[in-house]
């Protein structure tokens, strides 16, 4: 039988390696420069974690720092361009500030945003009870799914922009062709994205749901739609800002008030500090409606966070 190695002759094979080796042990690679088997390499930073959870003064910190490098190419756009009387201009944040706080003390600003936001509130609510419906009952029923989604992939390729002759030609120049415009370009991409939420449920809550002698309908009310209630409401937060892509494009439907009205108004005399007032309205409204969604989420499925 052969002797089991004592302690002080393993020690010595170990203070025996070479430097290389024991600095290839310490990064975590053999000699030959491959990962070693088992062993950790360097730990990354908070930034550069693979899917790791940034802490609340670092989102606010990094967000902070974005607005502020977007607010400095503004002021360089604009210093740039001043004086310019063709081609690129763009307003100073001063001249902007001054053209929003004016468009608010006049009232016109608040008209527009009612406009815009019922428009968007009927259009985009009618595409996402739509989506809703339609989108659960494709990935929970195969015989749905192979029903509808092949017709429902053909017509979302259709731009909705491109359906605008009709919609005047069918319902007129009041609001019904704006509302209908938005729930168009918006419906299909909120159905098939539902679809795959609901597909996501795992098979063994529903097998378990209906071994406890749970219905279909019982099974899709308490078990796919609790389930599926997070990703439904990132569904609606994504795509809502299609859904104020659309209400542009509806607005120039011969509309007296909203926030497109007023861009196209003020492009016809070129100004400017008019149009980029309104653009920051557009991201302010993109940005509260992000977060509120984001709180949705939470609070419909805190154990989802």
């Amino acid at each position: 039988m052969t002797a089991a190695p004592d302690a002080t002759s393993l020690v010595g094979e170990h203070r025996a390696a070479s430097p290389a080796e024991a600095g290839a042990g310490e990064t975590g690679r053999t000699t030959e420069g491959r990962p070693r088997p088992g062993s950790r390499g360097r730990p990354l930073g908070t930034l550069g974690r693979i899917r790791g959870q940034l802490s609340l003064p670092w989102r606010l910190g990094l967000g902070a720092l974005g607005l502020v490098g977007l607010v400095v190419v503004w002021v360089v756009a604009a210093q740039a361009t001043a004086g310019s009387e063709q081609g690129v201009r763009v307003p100073t944040v001063a001249a902007t500030w001054s053209a929003l706080t004016d468009l608010w003390s006049s009232g016109t600003l608040q008209s527009d945003l009612a406009a815009s936001g019922e428009r968007i509130l009927y259009g985009y609510g009618i595409s996402i009870a739509i989506g809703v419906v339609v989108g659960v009952a494709i990935g929970a029923f195969p015989g749905v799914e192979g029903g509808l989604e092949a017709p429902i992939g053909f017509v979302r390729y259709i731009p909705a922009s491109a359906l605008t002759p009709l919609m005047l030609l069918w319902l007129g120049v009041d609001e019904a062709p704006k509302i209908t415009l938005i729930v168009v370009g918006t419906v299909f991409f909120n159905i098939l994205m539902v679809a795959d939420v609901a597909r996501g449920v795992p098979r063994e809550l529903v097998h378990a749901a209906a071994t406890l002698g749970a219905s279909r309908r019982r099974i899709i009310l308490r078990v796919v739609v609790p389930h599926s209630l997070p990703g439904m409401v990132d569904v609606a937060r994504i795509n809502l800002a299609a859904g104020w892509l659309m209400l542009v494009v509806a607005e120039l439907l011969a509309s007296d008030e909203g926030l497109a009205v007023r861009i196209a108004r003020a492009t016809r005399f070129l100004n400017f500090d008019v149009m980029f007032a309104v653009l920051i309205v557009f991201g302010a409204i993109g940005v509260l409606s992000d977060l509120a969604l984001r709180g949705v989420r939470w609070a419909v499925a805190p154990w989802d966070r």
